[in-house]
């Protein structure tokens, strides 16, 4: 269901923060610390503007008893519906004029009560200064089919006309609309403003509405993006077996939900990887030894065989055998001792690593393992080793062969829980941000490189961030730059208190970030970041806690400077006219192109979950032209620099501009 953007914590959000507290991701042995943190978290809301004088009008109502006037009556119990004696076709669309000119930053919809017809399912909403001129919608996406009030959030903006529009029946029961009450929210206080012309700061897209929280995140081969909250849209709790997940599809914007039963499978707080084959396997979480496998060529989930060991917010990542690999993971199935374990695809079985103990991986947590074991960084390697580069401040090689082994690979700097890592460049490694603890601690600004081509890994730190972050997601662009998106100065789950709205881009070339344009929501515990195939970032989420004021089941797409001309629209791009769909360790590829291009890229498509993308990572590769228009490009020959699966193949220009991906399956 949709809910406010712009929103902190208020009076009834902290009982409700308490009350999941007790019962949920925090423990509840932490029950009066989090009473603290919850109470520390309120600060002011957007509030709902006073509808005197404001008139409802629609383009079908039942005239006689369910006219548009009663979504501002103040009485639930009255609602306006769409003809349906003689009913009309979708869109639907219902306007309020607010008489005059009023600073407003969302829709409060409210559905009818008893009888489901005519839930509002994918909509859109205008803002208009005159009810004649609309522009581009504001928000777009899709309602769940329920009754809970649902609040739509979008960038504040002034405007006297609000219109909502039916796209379609939640239920798909008829084509109808409907609606019980309509409020709007006003200006919830000062953002940031935007920075410099786009070339340099970017823009952000129209908030666009998911019908749940979109916690998990992964691309999708076939241009789209999946994302799944838990057995709720918007909150979680026990081991319920099944999970709401939902579907955008990145070519027509539309958003699609679907409830995954037959896995019995509640997915939330899992580990992710993405095969070889294109399958995402998804381990543990709320069902703590389960496995689900989605399948984007059939859009199927079927259950593999349970891990040996019950796990939640466990590290995991694909190797370069194409084997799974995991470890840890402490929130769910008890406490400590989750030593790693690797799923064969090919054998379709898991196989115990007794040696690869959790113990050196931990942070130094106040609470313990059940804070301390958690979101391991990950990185594949050749012949089947891993990397891991955090978030404690000590590094190990981890051998997956046989019993398994760890070797100390020394200190990166402090513990970084809920920071963030990402692979930039081959074997290169920047991390970011992140608290000496799980919560309430402040997050640093510190960023560092770490080189593990060589013989000992080579820790660097770089310049600050501009803001310290934790709960943060970065995605490598097609250039080797980094975005930065989101989190908070203080961690505290289920707040937007002390949330960085400005992105920021990290130059490897420099070592330096450079402030971007301000999002219009919070994206702090439970976001998510991916890189889309056409070189944008998608940045969505955050908030999961029941009937808070910070669920964000929403997204918005960034698009970075590198696509945009000073005036804000699009530069003139390569496209990628030809390129092969598969490809083995070591070969040659041809690929054609519309104009001379200076480089190529492949970045690996991933998945995202509690700031933790271990399968990102960028290849540059080696090119040479055939002739004006046409590449051999080199793939790399060792499967530890690219590990097999899908992969998004960019071309860029001189100034670095990208073209759309061809996608291409490596090993």
């Amino acid at each position: 269901m949709a809910r406010p953007i712009h929103l902190a914590l208020i009076a009834a959000a902290v009982l409700s923060y308490v009350h999941v507290a007790q019962q949920g991701e925090t423990g509840a042995h932490d029950h009066h610390q989090h009473v603290k943190i919850a109470a520390a978290a309120m600060i002011p809301a957007a509030e709902k503007l006073p509808r005197t004088g404001w008139v409802a009008t629609a383009s079908s109502e039942e005239t006689a008893g369910d006219p548009a006037a009663n979504v501002l009556d103040g009485d639930p119990a009255t609602i306006w519906h769409s003809r349906w004696r003689t009913a009309t076709p979708f869109p639907h669309w219902l306007t309020v004029d607010l008489r005059t000119t009023q600073r407003v930053s969302g829709l409060v919809y409210t559905p009818r009560t008893g009888r489901a017809n005519g839930r509002i399912g994918r909509y859109q909403i205008h803002l208009s200064a005159d009810g004649a001129t609309w522009g581009e919608p504001v928000v777009t996406g899709t309602l769940a089919d329920d009754a809970a009030v649902k609040t739509i959030g979008f960038a504040v903006s002034t405007a006297r006309y609000v219109r909502l529009t039916a796209l379609s029946e939640a239920g798909e029961r008829g084509a109808w609309a409907s609606a019980a009450e309509i409020d709007l929210l006003g200006d919830p206080g000062p953002r940031p403003p935007a920075q410099g012309d786009p070339s340099a700061v970017g823009t952000w897209g129209p908030t666009l509405g998911f019908p749940i929280v979109p916690a998990a995140s992964a691309v999708l081969p076939n241009n789209k993006l999946l994302t799944w909250s838990a057995y709720a849209a918007d909150n979680f709790g026990g081991a319920n077996g099944y999970t709401q997940t939902a579907i955008m599809d990145l070519t027509t914007g539309q958003v699609s939900g679907r409830r995954v039963a037959n896995t019995g499978h509640d997915m939330f707080c899992p580990g992710t990887s993405m095969l070889a084959d294109g399958r995402i396997l998804v381990t543990g979480g709320s069902n703590a030894k389960k496995v689900s496998v989605y399948d984007p060529r059939t859009d199927a989930w079927t259950s593999a065989p349970d891990m040996n060991i019950s796990r939640g917010y466990q590290g995991q990542t694909t190797l370069s055998t194409g084997e799974a690999f995991t470890v840890g993971g402490s929130w769910s199935g008890g406490r400590g001792g989750k030593a790693g374990e690797v799923f064969s695809p090919k054998d379709n079985r898991w196989r115990s690593l007794p040696d690869v103990r959790p113990e050196p991986f931990l942070t130094a947590d106040p609470a313990g393992a059940f804070r301390a074991d958690n979101h391991a960084w990950l990185f594949a390697a050749s012949g089947g080793r891993v990397f891991h580069a955090g978030p404690s401040a000590k590094m190990h090689w981890i051998d997956t062969a046989g019993r398994g082994k760890v070797t100390a690979a020394g200190t990166r700097g402090g513990d970084a829980m809920n920071g963030n890592a990402v692979m930039y460049d081959v074997g290169k490694i920047l991390t970011l941000g992140g608290a000496p603890a799980y919560e309430n601690a402040d997050a640093t600004k510190a960023a560092y490189t770490v080189d593990i081509n060589g013989s000992t890994p080579a820790v660097r730190r770089v310049a600050d961030m501009a803001e310290a972050r934790a709960y943060v997601n970065s995605v490598v662009l097609p250039d080797g730059t980094v975005v930065v998106v989101g989190g908070q100065g203080r961690p505290v789950p289920f707040s937007d208190q002390t949330s960085v709205l400005e992105p920021e881009l990290w130059n490897p070339a420099t070592g330096r970030f450079t402030k971007l344009a301000p999002m219009a929501t919070p994206r702090n515990y439970h976001s998510v970041a991916n890189l889309l195939p056409d070189g944008t970032v998608f940045s969505g989420g955050g908030g999961m806690c029941g009937k808070c004021a910070t669920n964000h089941p929403d997204g918005q797409i960034f698009v970075p400077p590198c696509l945009l001309n000073p005036d804000g629209s699009r530069k003139p791009r390569p496209v990628i006219t030809s390129a092969p769909p598969t490809a083995a360790y070591g070969s040659a590829v041809t690929i054609g192109t519309d104009r001379a291009v200076e480089g190529f890229a492949l970045t690996r498509i991933s998945a995202a979950t509690h700031s933790v993308d271990n399968d990102q990572r960028r290849i540059p590769l080696s090119s040479t032209a055939v002739s004006a228009t046409s590449y051999r490009a080199a793939i790399p020959s060792d499967a530890g620099t690219a590990p097999p699966g899908n992969y998004l193949l960019f071309a860029l220009d001189q100034a670095g501009t990208p073209s759309v991906a061809a996608p291409v399956r490596i090993g």
